[in-house]
């Protein structure tokens, strides 16, 4: 299990390196053209009451939301199957949390300013959005988690919840379209990897 989560995780670590070279290619950072097109077709968009809506819904990103439910979950698995179960999840959102701000600082990407943001612009930087990242990693270690046994309603669920936070980054201008998509594909490698590791099985 080992060598397998070592090949999943570099699959995180190889997707975040080769995300960096294309959006700061040298250590020059570029708007690229698929992020301008994708941040105008939605600021076109706006409508009160979906920014009302986004703006809540991408605090279920934000490790202030998810670390607490991490634990909670985990006090849950605690009696049930390996211990691995019980230390997936919040493993996987504080891991997912370091990752993605070491990203950032490695990275150094400046948030997009080609519209205006529709919430106060968060403090540190773009390169791979850190509530992206958070929340698939959240989502992937719940529908792996031992003895949770998710149906199709579950997994449709987490879904959701991913794509939900993702749009809201983009839909509210704070994050480029290419820094969410990395930080899914990340996430996602992470938790899968970390779930190979800990041998907690679905």
């Amino acid at each position: 299990m080992l060598a397998g989560a070592a090949a999943v995780w570099s699959m995180a670590g190889l997707t975040l390196w080769i995300g960096a070279g294309v959006v700061c290619p040298h250590g020059t950072c570029r708007v690229l053209e698929l992020d301008r097109q994708l941040l105008g077709a939605l600021d076109a968009l706006q409508r009160p009451w979906l920014g009302a809506i986004l703006t809540a819904a991408t605090w279920l990103g934000s490790i202030a939301v998810l670390l607490p439910a991490a634990l909670g979950l985990a006090w849950r698995y605690r009696r049930r199957g390996p211990p691995g179960a019980a230390l997936l999840l919040p493993i996987a959102v504080g891991g997912a949390w370091l990752l993605a701000h070491a990203g950032k600082l490695l990275v150094v990407r400046p948030r997009p300013d080609l519209y205006p943001a529709l919430i106060e612009m968060p403090a540190d930087l773009s390169f791979p959005s850190a509530h992206t990242m958070q929340i698939t990693a959240f989502a992937f270690a719940w529908v792996l988690a031992a003895g949770s046994r998710p149906g199709w309603a579950a997994v449709a669920a987490a879904a959701l919840i991913i794509l939900v936070v993702a749009l809201s980054r983009l839909y509210l201008q704070v994050h480029f379209p290419s820094d969410v998509v990395i930080g899914m594909i990340a996430g996602a490698a992470w938790a899968v990897g970390l779930r190979l590791a800990l041998g907690a099985r679905a």
